[in-house]
């Protein structure tokens, strides 16, 4: 069916005089998205990498026509589960700071719903994704059709609307004349680094083939640049006397220091006013492990040494970070007359818990705040506190990370591969117990080269987020490394893309630990009181079959490279043998459930506890967990 909107216009020409050129609702989208560049560094460069698709009747005939013309310019990267798209959409747009993004494209029903988790990991971790997807028929003269959801109240309700809570930007288009509007307002939100996130665009079936008459202007070449907002003057001078004030300052260094380009302007803003900086999960990789002034990771998953500086700080400056509990501790690690400086681009983030606000980019507000701190430093004896209180950290590391140190531990593998790897290699890790043990045991080698999925805590990332991080990888680094620490859980929740880079000679090293079940979780089950249920497989009662998994014969059925090691001892060179490779390599190890754990560093957590059980157990950690509730901000 063709929509004969201005079918008596001459061709080629509309009533304004435009230049026109007729081309379905599909194929303008592909043209336009292959048009926009972005500047990077001086360079420009195609903003679109590309993107994910798994075709069905909901994009295949219309988009998959489109994108069939425009391979070389937006390569499509098939994908074995929409999900797995998402996720490596989203750990794409990470490793290229959000300054490029990778589309995805899915059928409509079931696959477009299975990329609901994707989307909602990319807008918790403030990341640009644009989600290209197949809609219910507009006219509804064919309806219900194959996969329909019927409201019986509402027919223009559907799946689709669901991603209306896990997207920054949502549209569906029942127009072709429409994307005039939503195309460039998608770009323009992905790319605001104060409102950047995912962009949902519903293409009903009908609509995606139907034509009309774009101006010629609408796919011309376009180069964008991120934003920089400069903060506000008067802003800057009361947050440069309050730091001014401060006898025991500190820095939290967020995600968005790195997404800013704002590395350098930290390391010499702490240096210059000699003030310790602590890491957020997002933020890890902001600093060298061995500078000075890194005090270490904040919060649940971090170390003694930041969360003591955090509890004796009298001024908090936090750029570019979100405030999640992780990193304050559910509102604990600070103390209550403690004084919060929010610099970040997002005002929402930047006014979190009364804090005093420098809403703006992190380069230039760091540099604006520098000039109005002049040569004014934190005191002496407050820096040596913090380097005395990090060198114990250090030594704490050193020891859990040590092959040999009780049974093999998540923190023992991390050691070795730390050790084995290049200073630029990319690890990625995600949900359960290794993102915590990352977080706190990984020695940054190099900046920005950590990628620990938590703003989401999203099993299912690692395997897939990897292959989305190499294929940025290999477009800037391509001699170097993508490192996934997974578990056995994370693994059978989602593996397929394991296939995906085979297939794409997109290579990784992925590491399995498998310590035979959810044992994270089934470590918070027991600290609180609880016994183990239903987390490790030997505590589940249906599971009455006991059978452990074969991960090396599943891997090399998938095509990569495989092995299992029996101890962290014969890790080292297993690695070595994965570095050496050409192509994807798991190396499976098991790791003891119970101990080897990191026990040191962690702030306290609200995670919600029975006010009364039948079981004293649970009760007395209530009663233990609660006791540390009088620390908690009462901030807003």
């Amino acid at each position: 069916m063709l929509c004969a909107i201005n079918s008596d216009l001459p061709k080629g020409e509309n009533v304004l005089g435009q230049s026109t050129v007729t081309l379905t609702v599909a194929q303008a989208i592909v043209r336009y998205l292959a048009a926009q560049y972005i500047e990077i560094d001086g360079v420009k460069t195609r903003l679109c990498g590309g993107g994910f698709g798994i075709f069905g009747h909901g994009n295949v005939t219309c988009l998959g026509e489109a994108l069939y013309s425009a391979q070389d310019a937006l390569p499509l990267y098939r994908g074995q589960n929409e999900q797995g798209m998402g996720f490596a959409a989203a750990a794409y747009a990470k490793a290229h700071l959000r300054r490029r993004f990778m589309f995805c494209t899915a059928s409509a029903g079931p696959g477009t719903a299975n990329l609901l988790t994707a989307a909602a990991l990319a807008h918790a971790n403030r990341l640009p994704m644009l989600m290209l997807c197949g809609d219910t028929f507009i006219t509804r003269l064919p309806d219900p059709v194959l996969q329909q959801l019927e409201h019986y109240g509402d027919p223009t309700f559907g799946v689709n609307d669901a991603f209306k809570a896990v997207t920054r930007f949502w549209d569906r288009i029942t127009h072709p004349a429409q994307i005039i509007q939503s195309l460039p307002a998608a770009l323009n939100t992905m790319l605001d680094p104060a409102d950047c996130g995912p962009a949902f665009i519903g293409l009903p079936q009908d609509v995606q083939g139907w034509t009309y008459d774009y101006p010629e202007s609408f796919f011309a070449e376009k180069v964008h640049r991120i934003r920089r907002q400069s903060s506000d003057v008067a802003e800057v001078a009361d947050a440069a006397a309050l730091l001014k004030s401060a006898k025991r300052p500190i820095i939290i260094a967020g995600g968005g220091v790195q997404y800013s380009g704002a590395v350098d302007e930290l390391t010499r803003f702490a240096e210059a006013h000699q003030i310790p900086v602590v890491e957020t999960i997002a933020g890890r990789a902001n600093l060298l492990d061995t500078h000075p002034l890194n005090t270490g990771p904040i919060g649940v998953t971090g170390s003694d040494c930041a969360n003591w500086i955090a509890e004796r700080a009298d001024v908090i400056l936090a750029v570019g970070t979100r405030l999640q509990d992780f990193t304050t501790g559910s509102w604990t690690a600070f103390a209550h007359d403690a004084q919060i400086i929010g610099l970040n681009a997002a005002r929402h983030d930047a006014a979190k818990h009364m804090s005093m606000t420098v809403v703006g980019d992190a380069k230039l507000g760091l540099n604006a705040l520098d000039d109005a701190l002049g040569t004014h430093q934190a005191p002496a004896a407050w820096v040596s506190d913090a380097q005395a209180e990090r060198a114990k950290w250090q030594e704490y590391v050193a020891e859990n990370t040590r092959v040999g140190n009780g049974p093999a531990s998540y923190a023992q593998a991390i050691g070795v591969v730390n050790a084995a790897c290049d200073p630029r290699d990319r690890v990625v890790a995600a949900a359960g117990g290794l993102p915590a043990e990352v977080t706190a045991n990984w020695r940054t080698l190099d900046i920005g080269t950590v990628d620990v999925e938590f703003g989401f805590s999203c099993m299912g990332y690692e395997i897939a987020g990897g292959w989305g991080a190499r294929i940025a990888q290999s477009e800037k680094e391509p001699d170097k490394d993508t490192i996934v620490f997974t578990g056995d859980g994370s693994y059978l929740l989602m593996n397929s893309d394991i296939y995906s880079s085979v297939l794409t000679e997109k290579k990784m090293i992925i590491l399995v630990l498998d310590n035979g079940g959810f044992a994270v979780i089934n470590k918070l089950q027991n600290n609180t009181g609880n016994e183990s249920f239903n987390n490790l497989i030997a505590d589940t009662p249906t599971a009455t079959h006991q059978v452990g998994v074969d991960f090396e014969a599943h891997a090399r059925s998938l095509g990569a490279l495989a092995e299992t090691v029996d101890n962290p001892a014969g890790l080292a060179d297993a690695f070595a043998r994965a570095k050496a490779a050409d192509r994807t390599y798991v190396i499976c190890m098991k790791v003891d459930a119970y101990e080897g754990w990191t026990t040191e560093g962690h702030a306290w957590w609200e995670v919600g506890t029975p006010h009364m059980s039948g079981s004293a157990k649970v009760t007395d950690a209530h009663k233990d967990w609660e006791s540390s509730r009088s620390k908690q901000r009462k901030g807003v």
